[in-house]
C-alpha cells in the first residue's frame, strides 16, 4: 500500500483543512487542494476525536478583554497589567472612582434566543459582582467573591453558576432567553447592592455566546472571536467512534425545531418536570436536560412542539429511566428506545425507519426515526416499558435529552443547533476544484475512492473531468446510484458514454473501497478487492483537468456525493489488477 501512495499524483486523506480549503497531501505544490464552501452561519456541527459534538462557537463581544475599548464606563477607572485567572498580565483592575451607585463598565450589542454572558472576576476591595444583560426581560445575578457561590438577588434567568479557577478567581455566567441591547459589569458591596462610593474587584475576558453554557473563552477584538466549526470549514468527523476521521459532506437541510436544546421553551403534557443544565450532554459541556414525569401512573406525559417534516432525531441518555417514545402526532408513528441497552424496540405502521447510534462514551445516543407521513406534534415521552405510553413517576427519577432536530428529507443529518424560535439551515458542502491539467494523465491511470453515503434515491458522484461547463465532454465518475442501489463508474469522451460498469450495494451507509482503471480499451471496475467489470471498447480521455465530489458538469452540487469520503487517490499510470485488488482491499 505503502508503494502505491508513493505512485499516486494526488492523494486526498482527511487531514488538513484551512478556512475555504481542504488540502490535499500531494501535489505538494498544493494544485491539488480543493475549495471548499459552505452557507454563512455557524449551524455545522461534527464528531470529534474525543467522540464530542463539536460547534461553530463565537464571542459576539467585541474586544473582550479589551475593556478600555469598545466598553464604556460608569464612574469607573480601569488598570491593565493585573494579574489574571491564566498566569498571564492580562487582567483588568475595575476601580469606582465617584458616584454611590451603580457605578459599572457595559458594552452595547444585539443579539436574541437563548444566550450565555459570562466574566472571570476577582474580589479586590469588594467581595461582591453583578453582572446584568439589558434585554426585553432583563437578566441578571449578584455572585460572592468571597466564598464563592451565587446571591440570593437575580432576575430573568434560565440558570446561573460560578466556577473557581484558582487564585481567587472565578467564572460567573448567566443564561437567559431574551433579545439583548446591553451587557454589564458591576463592582457590588453586597448581596443586591451597588450603593458603594469606593472599592474595586479584578476582571478578564468577557464572553456572550449562543446556547446555554459558557464554553472555553474566545478572545475578540475588533470582530467577534470564533472556533470551533467555522462557516467554510471542512468537518473531519468521527462518527461511530472511529479512530481516524472521514470528510463528512451533506446536503442543505434545516432544523425545524426551535430551541432544540432549550427545552423548557417547549410545551408539556401531563405536568412533566424539566430540569436545564442537570448533567453532561454529547457536548462534554454541562447542558443538557433531565425531563422527569411527575408523581403518579399517567399516559400523557410528554413535552413537544408542533413543527411538520419527516426525519426526527433526539440525543438521549439513562437516568433512572431508561426507555424513550417519540412521536409525530399521526397514528402508528410510535417509535421506542432502550437507552440502556442501545437497542431500537417496537416501531409502528407510519415508521419508514428507525436508529439509535452511541456518541461517546458517556452513555449518550442518539435516537432517530423517519416517518412516511409529515409530522404535526413532535413528543419525547420517558415510559416504562416497549410499546407503551404508560409512566409511573415520583417526581425525581427520569431520563436525559439534548439536541432535537426535525428535517424534510429520508434521513437524519448531523446535529444543527437552533436556539431560537423559528429555523436554522446549514448550507450544502461544496467540494470542488482540485487539480490542474499536470496532475492528471488523460490517456491512463486509476482514479480510487474509499466512500460512504446514505439512501435518498439520488445519484452521488466523485468526478474527474475537464472542468468545461455543461458538458459531458471528459468525463469520468464514480459514486453512488441509490434508487436502484447500485455504485458505479461512468466514461464519457466527446458527449457519448463510453463504459458504465456497475454492482448492487445493499447497504450504502457501510464503507465502500472502489477504483476505476481507465486506458484506451482496457477499463476495469474494482469494488472491494473484487473486479467487477470491465470494458474493452473505450477511447482515451482528450482531457482531464480538475477532480470534484459532484459529476463536473460546472454546477455545484449537481448529483453532489454527500456521505463520507476516508480518501481519494489519483495514479497517472497503469496499475496490474493485482494492485488494484490489493489496494481495494
Amino acid at each position: 500500500m505503502s508503494s502505491a501512495l508513493a505512485a499516486a499524483s494526488l492523494i486526498l486523506k482527511p487531514e488538513g483543512y484551512s478556512e475555504g480549503t481542504l488540502e490535499s497531501l500531494k501535489p505538494i505544490d498544493r494544485s491539488g487542494d480543493f475549495t471548499f464552501t459552505r452557507g454563512s452561519n455557524l449551524s455545522a456541527t461534527r464528531i470529534n476525536s474525543a467522540g464530542l459534538i463539536e460547534k461553530g462557537r463565537e464571542n459576539l463581544l467585541l474586544q473582550s478583554n479589551q475593556f478600555d475599548t469598545t466598553w464604556l464606563t460608569a464612574n469607573t477607572s480601569l488598570t491593565g497589567g493585573q494579574s489574571g485567572y491564566d498566569g498571564s498580565s492580562d487582567a483588568w483592575l475595575l476601580d469606582i472612582v465617584s458616584g454611590t451607585n451603580s457605578q459599572r463598565i457595559e458594552q452595547s450589542i444585539s443579539q436574541s434566543g437563548v444566550q450565555t454572558y459570562s466574566v472571570y472576576v476577582k474580589k479586590g476591595t469588594l467581595n461582591w459582582v453583578r453582572i446584568r444583560v439589558n434585554a426585553t426581560v432583563t437578566a441578571q445575578s449578584y455572585f460572592d467573591l468571597e466564598n464563592g457561590v451565587v446571591g440570593t438577588i437575580q432576575a430573568g434567568l434560565i440558570s446561573r453558576s460560578i466556577e473557581s479557577v484558582g487564585n481567587g478567581w472565578f467564572r460567573c455566567s448567566i443564561v437567559f432567553n431574551s433579545t439583548s441591547s446591553l451587557v454589564r459589569i458591576y463592582p457590588a458591596n453586597d448581596d443586591g447592592s451597588v450603593t458603594q462610593s469606593s472599592g474595586n474587584i479584578y476582571i478578564q475576558d468577557a464572553q456572550l455566546e449562543i446556547g446555554l453554557v459558557a464554553t472555553e473563552p474566545i478572545l475578540s477584538g475588533a470582530t467577534t472571536g470564533l472556533a470551533g466549526i467555522l462557516e467554510d470549514s471542512p468537518r473531519f468527523d468521527y462518527s461511530g467512534g472511529a479512530s481516524c476521521p472521514s470528510l463528512l459532506l451533506e446536503p442543505s437541510r434545516t432544523n425545524l425545531i426551535g430551541y432544540s436544546e432549550h427545552f423548557d421553551s417547549w410545551l408539556t403534557s401531563g405536568s412533566i418536570i424539566k430540569i436545564a443544565n442537570a448533567t453532561s450532554s454529547p457536548e462534554g459541556v454541562i447542558n443538557a436536560y433531565k425531563i422527569i414525569p411527575p408523581s403518579g401512573t399517567a399516559t400523557n406525559v410528554f413535552i413537544r412542539q408542533n413543527a411538520n417534516g419527516e426525519s426526527f432525531s433526539v440525543f438521549a441518555k439513562a437516568a433512572e429511566k431508561t426507555k424513550l417514545l417519540m412521536y409525530s402526532g399521526v397514528s402508528g408513528s410510535n417509535a421506542y428506545y432502550d437507552l440502556s441497552s442501545g437497542e431500537v424496540l417496537t416501531t409502528l405502521s407510519d415508521v419508514v425507519s428507525a436508529d439509535i447510534e452511541s456518541v461517546g462514551s458517556d452513555g449518550w445516543y442518539r435516537c432517530s426515526v423517519t416517518w412516511n407521513t409529515t409530522s404535526t406534534s413532535i413528543r419525547i415521552y420517558a415510559v416504562d416499558a416497549d410499546n407503551s405510553t404508560s409512566v409511573t413517576g415520583n417526581g425525581s427519577d427520569g431520563l436525559f435529552i439534548y439536541g432535537a432536530q426535525l428535517e424534510q428529507g429520508s434521513y437524519p443529518t448531523s446535529y444543527i443547533p437552533n436556539h431560537s424560535g423559528g429555523s436554522v439551515t446549514r448550507e450544502a458542502d461544496v467540494c470542488e476544484g482540485a487539480g490542474t491539467s499536470s496532475t492528471f494523465n488523460a490517456d491512463e491511470g486509476v482514479f480510487y475512492a474509499e466512500i460512504s453515503t446514505n439512501t435518498d434515491d439520488t445519484d452521488k458522484a466523485i468526478s474527474l473531468n475537464n472542468a468545461v461547463s455543461g458538458s459531458l465532454n471528459n468525463r469520468l465518475w464514480m459514486g453512488y446510484a441509490t434508487s436502484n442501489k447500485r455504485i458505479y463508474a461512468l466514461g464519457y469522451v466527446n458527449n457519448s458514454l463510453q463504459f458504465a460498469l456497475s454492482k448492487l450495494m445493499t447497504d450504502e451507509s457501510l464503507f465502500v473501497k472502489i477504483a476505476c482503471r481507465y486506458k484506451r480499451n482496457d477499463i476495469a471496475f474494482f469494488v472491494n478487492g473484487e473486479k467487477v467489470g470491465t470494458d474493452t471498447s473505450a477511447i482515451n480521455f482528450t482531457e482531464l483537468t480538475r477532480l470534484d465530489f459532484n459529476i463536473g458538469t460546472g454546477v455545484s452540487g449537481a448529483s453532489a456525493l454527500y456521505g463520507n469520503v476516508k480518501q481519494v487517490l489519483v495514479f497517472n499510470s497503469y496499475l496490474s489488477d493485482s494492485e488494484i485488488i490489493t489496494l481495494t482491499s
